[in-house]
């Protein structure tokens, strides 16, 4: 009986505690205090207490009604005890369907909603469990691509050194073939040029030789008896000389002695030696420089601030997406292929496009073939944590512009464990 009067006493004060206020969350009971009063949390209206959750808005911000759905824009707070709370506006409450996985939303309605707080929470603590876990054996991966990074790095630079020095070297055979060439090509001229002055002799050697000839042959029948030679025998005295210098000509040619070799044809060939040489020394030349350019371009790239995407370098990761095949060439393009054969280009590596507390975390590629409604294709690449580098998604928001998830241990960051044991448990 003594109870009874104590209850109702209680009752008739007006004394309602806090932790009763239906849809408030911990951080707001300090507003719901017994007293009196009850101000408006926006501070623009004063309600006695007992007008708090009466089914009546009184506060344009709904405060005062967070257990029901009196006011346009209030919100009930679900406190799903074991899974995560949340809030949903206050026009679903007692509206029939279960919103709060706890069914705190369906107090006063016909829905019968069962309280699976318990069964989903269970569930996302696996699945955030199974995160943490490749969070950890990512950042484990991520540890030895980095040490890796490391090592190809320095390799890299070893090469690009070895490279540099065998372009000094052949840069000083390419000074001395030049020389040799230049060398043979004077060489080359001049003896053009003395066996040019022999043929004007030699001819003049044979028009004095067929000059004697006639001389002798006095009847002009194209021989020379005995009678014709006597007849002129100081003509013949004068034209033997002439005669036996042509005939000790012909008779060291035919015999092969070192007037049959052709001294042009050998200074022709020398030059063509020392012009093949040089041919392929210069080649040589130019394939060392551009391999070096080649190389000093690839490292001038941000691998990362400890080289740990050096490893995607000269890699191409591919999806097939319906009747489309992608191809993902870190640091290099991004393709599109369809099952006709057709290539397209959806883009040429850009630069990092990341926030500032996560600038590894984007790719842009830009500058792709032209789009026809103007402008050129680009994509982007988003960088997720996972325990295998893999091309996972692609999709295009918006005409030629293309978005990718690529999935890879590199992306994993310790900051991400913390904030998701924080804010998912």
């Amino acid at each position: 009986m003594h109870f009874h009067i104590i209850i109702a006493a209680f009752i008739c004060s007006g004394v309602v505690d806090s932790w009763k206020i239906r849809g408030i969350s911990s951080s707001y009971k300090r507003f719901y205090r017994e007293r009196k009063s009850f101000l408006c949390i926006d501070g623009s209206k004063m309600i006695p207490f007992e007008q708090v959750n009466d089914d009546y808005c009184d506060c344009a911000d709904g405060s005062d009604e967070p257990g029901t759905s009196a006011c346009p824009h209030g919100r009930f707070y679900c406190t799903n005890l074991g899974f995560r709370p949340h809030y949903v506006p206050s026009s679903r409450v007692n509206d029939g369907i279960c919103d709060c996985c706890d069914a705190s939303d369906e107090y006063n309605s016909h829905a019968r909603c069962q309280n699976t707080c318990w069964n989903l929470g269970q569930k996302e603590r696996a699945y955030v469990e199974g995160q943490m876990r490749t969070l950890d054996e990512g950042l484990r991966l991520k540890q030895q691509m980095i040490e890796e990074g490391v090592l190809l790095w320095r390799e890299k630079q070893a090469h690009l050194r070895e490279l540099q020095q065998a372009a000094e070297d052949l840069q000083i055979k390419l000074e001395e073939h030049r020389w040799r060439k230049h060398e043979t090509d004077l060489l080359q001229e001049q003896t053009s040029k003395a066996l040019e002055a022999g043929d004007n002799g030699s001819r003049h050697q044979n028009a004095s030789v067929a000059g004697l000839f006639q001389l002798l042959d006095s009847n002009k029948d194209g021989r020379i008896s005995v009678d014709e030679v006597k007849a002129k025998v100081v003509l013949v005295h004068e034209a033997k000389r002439v005669l036996s210098e042509d005939e000790a000509l012909i008779k060291d040619g035919a015999s092969g002695g070192p007037m049959s070799e052709d001294p042009h044809l050998k200074a022709a060939d020398r030059a063509e030696w020392e012009a093949t040489n040089l041919r392929k020394v210069e080649e040589a030349y130019e394939t060392v420089n551009m391999e070096i350019r080649d190389l000093q371009k690839n490292l001038s790239i941000d691998y990362g601030t400890d080289w740990e995407f050096l490893f995607l370098s000269g890699q191409c990761y591919k999806l097939q997406m319906y009747e489309y095949a992608y191809s993902l060439c870190p640091f290099n393009l991004v393709t599109q292929k369809s099952t006709a054969g057709t290539e397209v280009l959806l883009g040429r590596w850009g630069m990092w496009a990341g926030p500032p507390k996560n600038h590894y975390s984007q790719m842009v590629y830009e500058n792709g073939e032209p789009c026809w409604q103007g402008g050129s294709r680009t994509t982007t690449v988003t960088l997720t944590c996972g325990t295998e580098t893999a091309l996972r998604s692609v999709k295009e928001p918006s005409k030629c512009q293309y978005i990718m998830d690529f999935q890879t241990p590199v992306a994993c960051q310790p900051v991400l464990k913390q904030r998701g044991v924080h804010s998912e448990l």
